[in-house]
């Protein structure tokens, strides 16, 4: 039998708590870690939806990059957003586990994941840990061949989730890129780092218009890179699920499956 310990001791050794963000929340949320576990569905965001599509695929265990519980609640009733989906976790018999920056930082994590399935290979941290430089945020690597900014834009949007928001650019299409930064999730504390790294550009997501302008505007003084496309967090996030559901897989032998409901907030864009 495989437990839910089973499940976390093998998420924490690819994924080490001890990489996460002083701030933030990782592990077991809901759930005994006693609890066999049989198959696991993996989704970015533990929303009321994502429970509903565990229920149904027969889970008992979710495994999600976004935490439940962030930010301190002072209830669980059953009307509230978060109280609603413990309490259909818990009626259902589902755990939820949550790898958050851990696995932003981790050498196998978002982050590289991201930069693989654009085609970015010999991929290293873009700002590595102080005690270990194969660790870290972010990615930065060199595409195989230079293309196009458009044809790289276009990659991101056919490899990536599609979203309401879309895939946003800010440069010359018709410039030439190679060297690739890449950050999942809210990148826009990053952009000065991809400067003066060498990236001809930067994808992550929820950049702001000011610090967006600010980079753009330092880099046309000085060569005009890196480039900027601006992805939705979500998208930039989904493709790690697909890599740790299979060394899941593999290192438990229970079933793993990867969600496909979009749960970015965002559903339409006129």
């Amino acid at each position: 039998m495989t437990s839910v310990a089973d499940v976390m001791d093998a998420l924490e050794s690819r994924f080490p708590l001890d990489l996460a963000e002083d701030w933030d929340v990782n592990g077991l949320c809901v759930g005994r870690p006693d609890a066999a576990v049989t198959r696991a569905l993996f989704a970015v965001d533990p929303t009321l939806a994502v429970v509903d599509e565990a229920v149904e695929a027969g889970c008992d265990l979710i495994v999600t990059h976004h935490p439940l519980l962030l930010r301190g609640v002072t209830t669980v009733n059953a009307a509230t957003p978060k109280g609603a989906v413990i309490h259909a976790l818990i009626e259902h018999g589902i755990a939820l586990y949550n790898a958050h920056t851990n696995a932003d930082h981790a050498g196998s994590g978002v982050a590289e994941a991201l930069a693989e399935v654009l085609g970015v290979s010999g991929a290293l941290p873009l700002v590595p840990l102080r005690d270990d430089a194969e660790q870290g945020t972010g990615r930065i690597g060199r595409l195989d061949a230079p293309i196009t900014l458009r044809a790289f834009a276009e990659r991101a949007a056919a490899v990536l989730p599609q979203t309401a928001h879309g895939v946003r650019v800010a440069g010359d299409l018709d410039a030439t890129v190679q060297t690739v930064a890449v950050v999942g999730g809210a990148g826009d504390s990053f952009l000065e780092a991809a400067r003066v790294a060498g990236a001809d550009v930067y994808l992550t997501s929820d950049l702001r218009h000011h610090p967006a302008s600010d980079a753009r505007e330092a880099a046309l003084l000085a060569g005009g890179t890196p480039f900027l496309v601006d992805v939705a967090h979500y998208a930039s996030e989904w493709t790690w699920l697909e890599a740790a559901a299979e060394y899941l897989g593999d290192a438990t032998g229970i079933d793993t499956i990867v969600s496909t409901l979009i749960t970015d907030p965002w559903t339409a864009r006129f």
